[in-house]
């Protein structure tokens, strides 16, 4: 996955490793509603590592088809210097997702 995220910052630069982030929000919930004001339940959210909790947040940003705060949470990770560790369990969470469906 490392690769593959490196690979879209290569070629597209972080704006395409957003449009990827995106993507992966929306393959684990499907379409956004059409009006905002989704509530994701996340227990013990506020005691999870930065990376679960920036993945909650992302979902929930896609969910309330709110890309400001999507972007916001994308520029603080890069800047925290945390952002590949956060598309990682982004991506491992889509793909849990995707699982359990199947499942």
């Amino acid at each position: 996955m490392v690769g593959a995220f490196d690979a879209v910052v290569d070629r597209d630069g972080l704006d395409g490793a957003y449009d990827v982030a995106w993507c992966l929000a929306a393959t684990m919930l499907g379409d956004a509603p059409a009006a905002s004001g989704a509530a994701l339940d996340f227990p013990g959210i506020d005691q999870a590592g930065y990376d679960t909790r920036w993945v909650a947040r992302f979902v929930s940003a896609y969910a309330n088809r709110d890309e400001p705060t999507g972007e916001a949470l994308f520029g603080a990770a890069a800047a925290d210097g945390l952002l590949p560790d956060c598309l990682l369990t982004l991506a491992g969470s889509t793909i849990a997702t995707l699982r359990s469906r199947a499942g």
